[in-house]
């Protein structure tokens, strides 16, 4: 009986590194940096660059690798790789007044696809949205306009929203909207919450016409060896409120006891999955910052608190809700 084959890593590479050429691991790669991309597979791999940070000295290439041989191609818009277990996926919509309808024909493809090409569980999202706290043609904020949207796609393929898995939903300098999923033929999937946080398909009607819709981080792997933990973008929400309003450095502590909180044994435990886990664990970490003039504070928060080995990349870009200053993904391997 041939190995469980290991769950997706990334890497964090310099934009045009020439270490990428030729790595037959490479599933996908996402750059992020001062200027965007539509989706396209170049050289057999799905490609798109995000406006997530406003310094060419922030710039990196957020690449995704898993266990070969890989397949790719692109479908009705969406590029794509496959190996024997997992898919990786990305797509674009276009900028636009209104977002709803396009975000809800993309996530309907997206759910297609996954079905297609025999990778139906999806495992990590990533939503990165330009303008995401302005208003659209309507008045309604752009976030929501998206989550609208999103939740149009589900509620029309009656996907249960418990089973949506971890997912980022940030700001983008421009671009419109780029989505990006990881998913798995098959093998062990779990969604985790956070008890300290409200499920986030449970928001109130405060937060806009359909809340957001994923989890706090999921667990994706074939068993407990080689699997790997998707934090979420995580904020200093505490229930659905946020925390410490004006104050970045409260906010990053809140963010961090947040992560700490679902990654730990205890919450873990309560979800099934038998390893726990501790901050320090945490690697491959996104930051995303609203404010420039946050920034070394929140790099001093992180480097008091996460490995010193942690792989960190600090971004300054907008966050879901206009009252918050810092969001906080990774993945624990």
């Amino acid at each position: 009986m041939s190995a469980p084959v290991a769950a997706p890593y990334c890497r964090f590479e310099k934009i045009g590194s020439p270490d990428l050429d030729g790595d037959e691991t490479v599933l996908g790669v996402i750059e992020h940096g001062t200027g965007h991309t539509g989706a396209s597979l170049v050289d057999g791999v799905p490609r798109t660059a995000v406006h997530t940070t406003t310094r060419d000295e922030q710039a990196f290439a957020e690449v995704w690798h898993a266990p070969g041989p890989v397949e790719s191609g692109t479908d009705d818009g969406i590029a794509w790789a496959r190996t024997g277990e997992y898919l990786f996926g990305v797509g674009r919509v276009h900028e636009s007044g209104r977002y709803a309808d396009a975000v809800s024909a993309l996530y309907t493809r997206i759910f297609g696809l996954t079905r297609s090409l025999g990778r139906p569980l999806l495992a990590r999202t990533w939503n990165y949205i330009s303008g995401i706290n302005s208003a659209n043609a309507d008045g309604l904020e752009v976030y929501r306009d998206f989550c609208v949207g999103r939740g149009q796609a589900l509620d029309g393929l009656g996907v249960d929203p418990a089973g949506m898995p971890a997912a980022t939903g940030i700001g983008a300098h421009g671009g419109g909207i780029a989505c990006v999923f990881i998913a798995a033929r098959g093998g062990v999937r779990v969604n985790i919450e956070n008890p300290a946080v409200l499920t986030a398909h449970h928001y109130p009607a405060a937060y806009g016409p359909h809340p957001p819709v994923f989890a706090r981080a999921t667990w994706l792997g074939p068993g407990e060896e080689g699997g790997r933990l998707f934090v979420s973008a995580t904020a200093g929400i505490l229930g659905h409120e946020t925390t410490h309003h004006g104050d970045v450095t409260g906010q990053c502590e809140v963010a961090l006891d947040n992560i700490a909180r679902v990654v730990g044994a205890e919450n873990l435990r309560r979800h099934g999955v038998p390893r726990g886990h501790v901050l320090a664990d945490v690697d491959h970490l996104k930051v995303y910052v609203r404010r420039r003039e946050d920034l070394a504070a929140v790099r001093r928060v992180c480097a008091a608190r996460l490995s010193s080995t942690a792989t960190v990349a600090v971004l300054h870009t907008d966050i879901a809700r206009g009252d918050l200053l810092v969001e906080i993904e990774g993945v624990v391997r």
